[in-house]
């Protein structure tokens, strides 16, 4: 199976003697993009990368007529630290395979192919390292490589402003505004979509971090205008100041939105 061997393929990489060695210390905490639904204001040091990987995820979505199963593996993402406060991100989807089930007659069909690819760039205006009032600005676009699987088909492009208040005993309050320029269903065109994720981090110990979010995003496209209402929560942990593991899972509060999501994955600073 794919999905098996790239899996196989990232774990490998990952635990290479040589990638295991502790690193040497940067001056910040590792501050991965992952996991959860909202994005961090933090950026990474010059001189250092991030790289980071959704090992598994699958999504389910379904109404009166279909049902439909989504599962990605390898969602890499690369973040480079350009400047103190600047990084550049660079995502791409491995694999994903999409199952189709109509409930009423029962025909399946599936679908395989590669995603979209992402390209960013992350200004942090106040604490770049995330501590304290952080804030940042990310623009975003992104390329119609991907197929007719997972991939949406035309360029879309759009602006994050990822903010977070340090708010002491283990406590941190996370907001993730955005507006895009989302590809369309079909294809063809893009529209309007806005909202914001808003995220309470707790730590659990000195590894370990619990995320609980809820996200409101309204998306205007011409078939069909819809707002999508989605809870998660997500555990990570660190056991190392250059690595981190993390599993999730969001559930969908209204009809819009998927079911269910489960996804787990880890980053790496070198």
């Amino acid at each position: 199976m794919k999905a098996a061997r790239i899996v196989a393929v990232l774990a490998a990489l990952f635990s290479v003697p040589a990638l295991a060695q502790p690193q040497e210390a940067t001056g910040r905490d590792l501050c991965a993009d992952r996991p959860g639904l909202g994005t961090p204001a933090c950026t990474v040091e010059p001189g250092h990368m991030v790289f980071e990987v959704g090992l598994g995820d699958w999504t389910r979505a379904s109404d009166a007529q279909t049902r439909t199963d989504t599962v990605e593996a390898g969602d890499m993402l690369l973040r480079v630290g350009l400047t103190d406060d600047l990084e550049a991100q660079w995502g791409w989807t491995a694999y994903g395979h999409v199952r189709t089930r109509d409930r009423l007659g029962g025909a399946v069909d599936r679908m395989d192919g590669v995603g979209d690819m992402t390209v960013a760039l992350r200004r942090n205006l106040h604490n770049p390292d995330g501590s304290g009032f952080s804030v940042a600005l990310m623009p975003y676009a992104s390329l119609p490589v991907g197929g007719q699987a997972i991939g949406a088909g035309d360029w879309g492009a759009g602006l994050l402003l990822p903010v977070s208040f340090d708010l002491g005993h283990g406590l941190s309050l996370g907001l993730t505004p955005e507006v895009d320029a989302a590809v369309d269903e079909d294809g063809d065109g893009r529209h309007l979509a806005f909202g914001s994720v808003i995220g309470l981090d707790v730590a659990l110990g000195d590894t370990l971090s619990a995320t609980i979010e809820t996200s409101l995003m309204r998306d205007d496209d011409p078939g069909d205008h819809e707002t999508q209402a989605l809870s998660g929560l997500a555990l990570a942990w660190q056991p190392s100041d250059a690595m981190q593991f993390d599993i999730g899972v969001a559930i969908g509060l209204n009809s819009a939105s998927p079911d269910s999501e489960v996804y787990l994955g880890l980053a790496r600073r070198f």
